[in-house]
């Protein structure tokens, strides 16, 4: 195939010296993603959705999952990657970006499947840049990237199953980031030597819009504990032209429901730049299962960047009550809808957890280990 140019070539954002269709690493796990939550502050509905290039493997995918009560809505979407960037669609999902890190609109339009919503997202705050995330398996890189999260509102319509449902910043929030790099894709690699001293995941991201502040944190540990990846940080709102305030090495606490790993409350322990503490609760509405029908962790239908042919679209409608599926929830990351307490102030946001394997800290020795 002769290399041609494709349309970003036009704009001078070149950050390797090749065409802006190829990357600057050989790595087969390039991708380059988006991920928004969309949620009503009681827990009661919650929507998710994302889009996905995966420049080395030929694939673009997108996903769109919404939970009612115990019924989540799921439809995922693939094709192969074409060489217009800017043109952020998949099948019957499409991303636009109205105003870039401020405006995007997300349009699903599969009816047919149960499931569709046109929605205009604006960020509350600036969006801010993570650190970088660097993730080994013993001297593999398994994950490189690079992320920024904001926090913000919706507005516009859903309808699922029989209903729809408006949506608005009255009892409504939203959240997203968007992140680029290497993680593994697409069908799975041979994973070479198994972990030594017990394999365990456990992460926490927390991004919390408040009415004058919002605050983001990350964190993720080994089985030991030991924090690979830290930030807590409050953000202002852009006309106040006070720049984003780290907040220290964020401590959690987490209540995990008797005799399982989910989280029905935490506590996050920060220190101003005064050396003030500064306290988060959070109590968690309602979650959706990335697992179940969004392609992530041990999704067994469906995973990212997977080669599923032209024009595929495939929906899924779950019982979460269901033992089948209730059994897939715990083992990958799960987005609970957060109420947020922080030094008077409330807000509302996302408690993205997982807790999966052994983890010192928690108490738990292996996959097995709930809470007492």
């Amino acid at each position: 195939m002769t290399a041609t140019p494709v349309p970003l070539d036009e704009f001078p954002i070149h950050q390797a010296p090749v065409s802006m269709r190829y990357f600057g690493t050989t790595d087969r796990n390039v991708y380059d993603r988006c991920i928004m939550q969309c949620f009503e502050h009681s827990g009661e509905t919650e929507l998710i959705t994302g889009l996905g290039v995966y420049p080395h493997l030929g694939v673009m995918d997108a996903y769109a999952s919404v939970r009612r009560g115990s019924r989540q809505w799921s439809v995922r979407t693939s094709d192969a990657l074409g060489t217009n960037r800017m043109e952020q669609f998949v099948g019957p999902i499409r991303f636009e970006v109205l105003e870039p890190l401020r405006r995007i609109r997300a349009i699903c339009d599969a009816a047919e499947h149960g499931l569709s919503f046109d929605l205009t997202y604006e960020g509350a705050f600036p969006a801010i840049e993570e650190p970088r995330h660097v993730h080994r398996s013993a001297d593999l890189v398994v994950l490189d990237a690079c992320r920024f999260v904001q926090v913000g509102a919706w507005e516009g319509v859903v309808r699922v199953g029989d209903d729809e449902i408006t949506v608005s910043d009255d009892g409504w929030s939203g959240a997203r980031d968007r992140s680029w790099g290497i993680r593994p894709v697409g069908e799975a690699t041979p994973p070479g030597r198994p972990a030594e001293g017990g394999a365990g995941f456990w992460w926490c991201w927390v991004p919390l819009r408040f009415e004058d502040f919002a605050i983001v944190v990350i964190t993720q540990e080994l089985p030991d504990g030991h924090r690979i990846l830290n930030e807590a940080v409050r953000i202002f709102p852009e006309e106040s032209g006070r720049p984003p305030e780290q907040l220290g090495w964020p401590e959690v606490d987490i209540t995990y429901r008797s005799g399982t790993r989910h989280p029905e409350r935490a506590s996050i322990h920060l220190t101003d730049r005064d050396r003030k503490p500064l306290t988060l609760e959070i109590e968690t509405r309602g979650f959706i299962a990335l697992a179940v029908g969004c392609g992530y962790g041990g999704d067994p239908e469906w995973t990212h960047g997977q080669w599923k042919g032209r024009e595929w679209v495939e929906a899924s409608t779950y019982d979460l009550d269901d033992p089948a599926i209730r059994g897939r929830v715990p083992f990958s990351v799960i987005d609970h809808v957060a109420h947020a307490t922080c030094d008077g102030a409330e807000g509302f946001g996302i408690f993205e957890h997982a807790s999966i394997g052994r983890h010192d800290p928690s108490g738990f020795a292996d996959v097995g280990a709930v809470a007492p």
